[in-house]
């Protein structure tokens, strides 16, 4: 069970405060990403190393600036011509009252608001990357209903303490006005942009003093059904319970796992040629929203017995580093993710019972591979090579296999 946030009830969706950190050498640490409200989200830090393979023809690149009035922005929301992608990372919710209040406060003081950033999905629709909280609070307050939520009651007022407690109903007719005729400035890459370049432009955005993640993009760029099969996933029991319920669902890191596993469902190890690794996970996502319900829920049965065979053969410490002498659990690591639920997903339930009978086996073997400098640097650095991905899949399989075979 979940509650309405995804999160397990009774469950923290975090580690433990000694499990947030792995040794590697001594007096080492293994990184962790880091959600919103600086808490680890569970997950091991990754380099993935890519490279531009070749360089944009800017010819190609076509970036507008608008300057839409908030009344014409709330018009295209109840048209749902822009995808406010409600459940991305900087949710509703994530802002106190108190925070939307202050914003529309600043509208009525005539401060200008940052920069929003779009994409066009098609000729009239765009897809909102930066700025989902902003518009969102404006909507709950002026227009409610436009964004399904409660209306905005102001509170917590600075400056025009007057006003706590006024609803947009309450206001002055002036100050209505003021609010429907602010103009804001939206930075829209246009729909020929190629999408490689898309991701390249935001990746860039810094919002907030923190990057958009290469999920939130893909969530923000790619919308579908893909969409809300991560989010299932991602919020299904055998996930949640092969990975302790430790990785937190903030800034999307649970639901690129996902994606990882059913990229490498989709194309196999050494299909990947493209040196591009995010590249190949957007290619996945577009893929995914093809497919047909019964392959759907075949990809999801496939996933739900990875899942399940992980944490039988690989217990508390499934998808997560280990190294000798050194027993305290690491953070869950998105390669070695990949790898072991990909890899269980092609064995059959006879062979999962038999490597969860031979555990010691296979932890042995996990081990020696742990020990082994090219494989730690598999699952470790420029994890998006394809000798790499290619090494850790072929590693993975073989002691598998030679545990089933001994």
């Amino acid at each position: 069970m979940t509650d309405s946030n995804g999160s397990p009830s009774g469950k923290s969706q975090y580690p433990a405060p000694d499990a947030l950190f792995a040794l590697d050498e001594p007096g080492t640490q293994l990184p962790v990403e880091f959600d919103d409200g600086g808490k680890s989200s569970g997950v091991e830090s990754e380099d993935i190393g890519e490279q531009i393979a070749s360089p944009f023809d800017p010819s190609k690149i076509e970036v507008q600036t608008r300057t839409p009035t908030v009344s014409l922005l709330l018009n295209r929301i109840r048209r749902d011509t822009m995808d406010l992608a409600p459940d991305f990372q900087r949710r509703a919710g994530i802002w106190t009252a108190k925070a939307q209040s202050r914003l529309i406060e600043s509208l009525l003081l005539r401060i200008t608001l940052p920069t929003l950033y779009a994409a066009e999905v098609d000729e009239e629709s765009w897809a909102i990357v930066d700025g989902v909280q902003r518009l969102t609070t404006i909507a709950r307050f002026v227009d409610p209903a436009a964004v399904d939520a409660e209306p905005l009651v102001l509170t917590g007022l600075e400056y025009l303490i007057e006003f706590n407690g006024y609803s947009f109903a309450d206001l002055p007719g002036r100050l209505q006005t003021r609010i429907e005729e602010t103009e804001l400035v939206v930075l829209l890459i246009r729909r020929g942009t190629p999408e490689e370049v898309k991701f390249n432009i935001f990746a860039r955005i810094n919002t907030g003093g923190r990057p958009l993640t290469r999920q939130e993009l893909r969530h923000a760029l790619i919308p579908g059904r893909a969409r809300t099969f991560l989010y299932e996933l991602a919020n299904t029991s055998p996930f949640l319970s092969a990975t302790s319920y430790s990785v937190s669902p903030e800034r999307m890191s649970d639901r690129e796992m996902c994606l990882r596993f059913l990229a490498f469902s989709l194309n196999s190890p050494d299909s990947y040629a493209s040196q591009d690794f995010d590249g190949f996970l957007r290619s996945a996502m577009h893929t995914i929203n093809t497919l047909s319900p019964n392959e759907l829920s075949d990809l999801e049965g496939r996933f739900l017995h990875a899942m399940d065979a992980a944490e039988r053969i690989f217990g508390i410490h499934a998808f997560r580093k280990r190294f000798q002498g050194y027993n305290r659990r690491s953070p869950v690591n998105k390669a070695l993710f990949e790898t072991e639920s990909a890899c269980l997903a092609n064995r059959t339930l006879a062979e999962i019972d038999m490597l969860a009978a031979r555990q010691p086996v296979v932890e042995k073997k996990f081990m020696e591979l742990m020990d082994d400098p090219a494989f730690v640097g598999a699952v470790s650095a420029g994890t998006g090579d394809v000798g790499k991905v290619r090494l850790r899949f072929r590693e993975m399989n073989r002691i598998f296999q030679e545990t089933l075979d001994a």
